[in-house]
């Protein structure tokens, strides 16, 4: 009744925030809301558990992340796909390991996997070998259900926590609790990771409701001007993505009747022709790719249309190679050793 009684007036992060702040601020033999400082504590624990346990993943529709988890670990790129998630729920390992993605989320260890800090801020070159470029980063900057503070250090375990979840949760002290380990760790690698050169980053799914987040995107955007930012918006495009973007031409904002892309804005235009992607593209007059369920699937079959290429392309070039070869089977002299390279790199 006290948490309704809050969220009768409140949006969840406001409840929780007054719920907190009535924890750590009424005096004892005190009460505010009908609140004791000792009800407020209980309060914010017993809705810090209700969070996880609605993330129940049995009744979820789990195929956006299985083709989103097809591309992540199937793609060809010169650097790894790095997954920076605020989400707390366990989809995407469950969708990794479905589709048998390898991935490295900074944990070492199967029953009480310890949170290795050192990998987390290892990059290439950087004290012998880097983690191998095979493995997906996923990174959950705001923690996870499965992870719990033990013994000083964050343990991610087999399952869901059954005490509270170490996690970010919705209320004002997000930032704060952002600058504890192991989020600020988490935080420096989106921060390094945007600032690699030509980096394009996808954002789907995220309101900018988290300044923390929000400064590192902007920053660098402003500083990486050959990189690409692209933000999906499922609703309107948010006023501080909005603004930022229409000052910064490297960020493009997607939305279901407007985008602002080179910073300007603009309304889309129903396409005259159906593309080979259908409705993922477009359907019932609004851009259908702000929506992670078609935006997973559009990668995931284009990665099959790009695969398929590239492997034309190389028994195109073999074709090539194998018809400049004498009739002893030795490479014709005029093939440059560069063009043997560019095969080799190809078929990497």
């Amino acid at each position: 009744m006290a948490f309704e009684n809050q969220l009768a007036e409140n949006e969840l992060e406001d409840a929780l925030s007054r719920i907190r702040s009535i924890s750590a601020l009424v005096n004892e033999g005190q009460s505010l809301d009908d609140l004791t400082a000792e009800d407020a504590a209980a309060l914010d624990e017993a809705i810090c558990r209700e969070i996880v346990q609605a993330l129940d993943i049995e009744q979820a529709d789990i195929d956006p992340m299985l083709y989103f988890a097809t591309w992540a670990a199937r793609g060809d790129y010169h650097r790894p796909v790095e997954v920076f998630t605020v989400n707390y729920d366990l989809l995407l390992e469950t969708a990794f390991e479905k589709v048998g993605a390898r991935y490295f989320d900074g944990f070492v260890g199967n029953l009480n996997a310890r949170f290795q800090t050192e990998l987390v801020e290892r990059t290439k070159g950087a004290n012998g070998d880097e983690i191998p470029s095979s493995f997906v980063r996923l990174w959950k900057v705001h923690g996870s259900i499965n992870w719990v503070r033990k013994d000083g250090d964050i343990v991610r375990v087999g399952q869901e926590a059954e005490e509270s979840a170490a996690a970010i949760y919705p209320s004002d002290r997000k930032y704060e609790e952002s600058r504890r380990v192991p989020f600020l760790a988490l935080q420096d690698r989106f921060r390094r990771a945007l600032h690699e050169d030509e980096t394009i980053l996808i954002i789907s799914g995220y309101g900018f409701g988290d300044q923390h987040l929000n400064e590192i995107i902007f920053e660098a955007a402003t500083r990486c001007k050959r990189s690409e930012f692209i933000a999906f918006c499922y609703s309107e495009i948010p006023e501080k993505l909005a603004e930022r973007a229409e000052k910064i031409p490297n960020i493009q904002a997607i939305g279901p009747h407007e985008a602002i892309i080179g910073g300007n804005r603009g309304e889309w235009e129903t396409p005259r022709d159906e593309t080979e992607n259908g409705d993922l593209v477009w359907k019932d007059g609004k851009m259908a790719l702000r929506d992670f369920r078609n935006l997973s699937k559009y990668l995931a079959r284009n990665l099959s249309v790009e695969t398929q290429r590239r492997s034309e392309t190389m028994e195109e070039q073999l074709a090539e190679m194998l018809s400049e070869t004498d009739e002893e089977g030795s490479f014709d002299e005029s093939i440059e050793e560069d063009e043997i390279s560019r095969f080799g790199e190809s078929n990497v």
